[in-house]
């Protein structure tokens, strides 16, 4: 059985256009993948926590060491790896806030990079330990900043997910979409047929 992770970044959770065409995507994937499974993990909804001091010192002590609080953070940190690990293919519905991705997507980054877990460092540098994924990231903007210097999303993610061992990743762009109605639908459509494109 297939199974999906849908991560939807939008601050305005299942109403956001980045979480709309994420939900197209699924659909479709759905269709050609009838007995396959989909979690949908929304950080609007269910944010997880900034990392702060004592998270950062829980995910790396002895676990006989931690205290309850460090055992409850580092028990939410494994459960989204697992969601993570479990999964062959992952959708990722992301806005550009301020030219960079949600802090509700950064936080949750945070939480999924655990050295020993899925990544380890090596004595050629750090290599990444969730191979053999498929990512698709739904990215949309208000204005037009793929392949210019202010689009510090695209780089950024892909070489976080390449941190991990992710190396698979296909970027659909919805830009322009505060630029008026005509931009908007345009970009908007263009993104649905690349979605359903790659969904096949």
């Amino acid at each position: 059985m297939k199974k999906l992770l849908q991560i939807n970044a939008s601050l305005f959770s299942a109403n956001g256009q980045s979480s709309q065409l994420a939900d197209q995507f699924v659909a479709a994937w759905r269709v050609r993948n009838p007995g396959g499974q989909v979690v949908v993990r929304d950080l609007a909804k269910d944010p997880v926590p900034h990392l702060d001091a004592e998270r950062f010192l829980a995910f790396i002590a002895q676990p006989a060491d931690r205290t309850p609080a460090q055992q409850a953070a580092v028990a939410l940190s494994d459960a989204l790896i697992e969601e993570v690990k479990a999964a062959e293919v992952i959708v990722l519905g992301i806005p550009m806030y301020n030219f960079g991705v949600p802090s509700t997507l950064k936080a949750y980054f945070d939480h999924i990079a655990r050295a020993g877990v899925t990544f380890r460092y090596t004595e050629s540098g750090p290599q990444g330990l969730l191979s053999g994924k498929k990512v698709y990231v739904l990215a949309t903007r208000g204005g037009r900043y793929a392949g210019t210097p202010l689009d510090s999303q695209t780089g950024y993610v892909r070489d976080f997910l390449g941190f991990l061992g992710i190396a698979d990743v296909e970027f659909i762009y919805a830009e322009g979409l505060n630029m008026g109605e005509p931009s908007k639908e345009s970009a908007l459509a263009d993104a649905k047929q690349r979605l359903e494109e790659l969904a096949a």
